[in-house]
């Protein structure tokens, strides 16, 4: 499936496909799977005893018999019934605490499993995703798998087992009656619950989806605070929110209606089964039939049965709504990248090759084509820059480059190497960029810098910040290099976001770099320095340079401008210049405007 298909959720059939992928966890870890189930089986074991125990301590308590029954047998029935009582919560627990870890361990992997595939997706599913409820959606998941292992085999499997024995034990000792009670009430129960779980899963997942909005709005809102306040828009933002938020809680009204349906139901049918059942054997009783102690052991055994027969019915119910909450998890694990590593595509090798651009040609969905038959060539050690008015294909030709889009036509290459067919994970380890947009994790200076290369040593990070004159500006700060930029590093400017990237760059020491607008944050002194260091750091690399202030780029070996996506004029700064035509334009316009905003700096 493409991200760009929908399923309605309502049509999505439960999707059982995630005891294929829990299976092998449960292999991996049989030793504490084989142990929880021998607990489980001493569990149910004990369960079945205390309703005997009961009988015969009633038994021995009642009438006669009371006075016959010698003190240590009372007294050995009393401490049996204690023992069952322990043996039946010691290993439930027991049992909890030796499954715990295959359920965390399931938990752990299936969350990474869905970290990396929504890492391994293509740019466009990024561009258009949603990041709130994007995490919504992986938590729930996870937590479903984990409800769904527990209970699924420990719970569900258990409980039939345990109905089965008393239904047999009742026929077996005290006729078809009883057991005939058991199995219309266990029949009824379940199809009730079965037909009003699935009822009810819709409004499930319309309070899930409500959830989801509501967290994503609130997510995008506060990763946009700046923008909200520049605005004034706090109102706006809060309404926007609260509307979500109402969506939400009509959905959570609904899925608190139709559970009160649901409980109401199965309460009654257990009513009704239990008065029918004590009502038999108290007419019974009555009769001479039953004893006293025959009473009390139906009595138990319709408790015991009915505790855990009401628990499947919430179990059935969460497993339902764990699904439902799975299945948004499993709709993303389904989502196939536009872009794949060719079947068996090798390493790029490291090197210092050619970059070459033949005929490429692209569109965004084919609907809006961007780059026509753009060519060219980046000899090794050589700097080359694209020029040209916003919206002509610059930053495309960057990512096309990292291969974050094929090409609908015409060829990269790389050393000469198609770029599609050598892994992309190579193709990314030999390029550096800084990016216009200087994008920081919530860390230290010091660790968001050391991410170009996280195996590098304190020296070579070291060495990489003073190449980006950043060591001037950590020396100020109180806290050094320690210092914590803030979420997407909001706490540093423009500028100084845009150092931590170039020393990001050079840190990972790449023989290819891409500088898209490196320098557009900084103020004049600092981008003149920063000119120095970069050209001083491209005399060893390839370089492609996406400008939009010229004056960055008058030493390019080569200049290639970029008009409506075909590169209309290329040359030295010089030759465009003589040659009169669009760049000497674009020139010419930004020295004018430079000229006039010089007096009010």
């Amino acid at each position: 499936m493409r991200h760009g298909q929908h399923i309605p959720p309502d049509s999505q059939p439960l999707n059982w496909r995630v005891l294929q992928r829990l299976w092998p966890i449960l292999k991996d870890h049989r030793g504490r799977v084989i142990a929880a189930l021998a607990c489980l089986l001493l569990a149910k074991a004990a369960v079945l005893a205390i309703p005997f125990l009961l009988k015969h301590l009633v038994d021995a308590l009642d009438g006669q018999l009371a006075i016959d029954t010698a003190p240590a047998l009372l007294l050995g029935l009393v401490v049996a019934y204690g023992g069952a009582r322990f043996a039946n919560v010691f290993f439930g627990e027991l049992r909890d605490t030796l499954f715990g870890r295959v359920t965390e361990r399931a938990m752990r992997r299936i969350g990474l499993q869905v970290f990396r595939h929504v890492h391994g997706l293509d740019l466009d599913y990024h561009l258009n995703r949603q990041t709130g409820g994007l995490a919504r959606d992986i938590e729930r998941g996870t937590t479903g798998i984990s409800f769904l292992m527990r209970f699924f085999v420990f719970n569900i499997a258990p409980t039939l087992f345990e109905i089965a024995m008393v239904a047999g034990i009742l026929l077996f000792n005290y006729g078809p009656r009883f057991s005939l009670v058991v199995v219309v009430a266990v029949v009824t129960y379940g199809l009730f619950s079965i037909r009003a779980t699935e009822w009810r899963t819709r409004f499930v997942r319309e309070m899930n989806e409500a959830d989801s909005t509501s967290n994503t709005r609130a997510v995008d809102s506060l990763l946009n605070f700046e923008t909200v306040k520049y605005f004034a828009n706090e109102e706006f933002e809060a309404r926007r929110y609260d509307d979500a938020l109402a969506v939400w809680e009509q959905a959570r009204r609904k899925n608190r209606l139709s559970l009160f349906t649901l409980n109401g139901g199965q309460a009654l049918i257990i009513a009704v089964a239990q008065t029918v059942m004590i009502g038999l054997a108290a007419w019974q009783v009555r009769a001479g039939a039953l004893t006293l102690g025959d009473f009390v052991l139906i009595n138990q055994f319709m408790i015991q049965l009915f505790m855990p027969l009401g628990f499947l019915g919430f179990v059935y119910r969460e497993i339902r709504g764990s699904m439902a909450n799975i299945e948004n998890m499993f709709r993303l694990l389904a989502l196939q990248p536009a872009v794949v590593d060719a079947p068996g595509a090798g390493a790029l090798e490291r090197t210092n090759g050619p970059v070459e651009f033949r005929e490429v040609s692209f569109g965004y969905g084919g609907e809006r084509p961007i780059l026509d038959r753009v060519s060219f060539t980046i000899a090794p050690g050589q700097k080359v820059a694209i020029v040209g008015a916003s919206g002509a294909g610059k930053s495309t030709i960057v990512k096309l480059l990292f291969r974050f889009y094929d090409p609908d036509a015409g060829h990269i290459l790389v050393n000469g190497q198609d770029i599609s067919q050598v892994s992309q994970h190579s193709l990314r380890t030999q390029i550096g960029i800084v990016p216009q947009d200087t994008v920081l994790f919530n860390d230290t200076l010091y660790e968001n810098v050391r991410y170009g290369r996280v195996e590098a040593s304190p020296d070579e990070v070291a060495q990489a910040i003073r190449l980006a004159h950043l060591d001037a500006f950590i020396a100020r700060l109180p806290e050094g290099h320690h210092t914590l930029v803030g979420e997407r590093g909001l706490k540093l400017s423009g500028g100084e976001k845009q150092r931590v990237s170039i020393a990001r760059t050079i840190l990972k020491g790449s023989p290819i770099l891409v500088f898209d607008e490196a320098t557009s944050s900084l103020d004049s002194k600092s981008e003149q320095a920063i000119l120095a260091s970069l050209a001083e750091l491209a005399r060893e690399h390839t370089s492609l340079v996406i400008a939009h202030r010229l004056s960055t780029v008058v030493d390019a070996d080569q200049i290639l401008v970029l008009h409506r996506g075909r590169v209309v004029e290329r040359g030295s700064h010089a030759e465009l210049l003589a040659r009169e035509g669009r760049y000497a334009g674009l020139w010419r316009a930004q020295r004018a405007g430079e000229r006039v905003s010089a007096p009010g700096a």
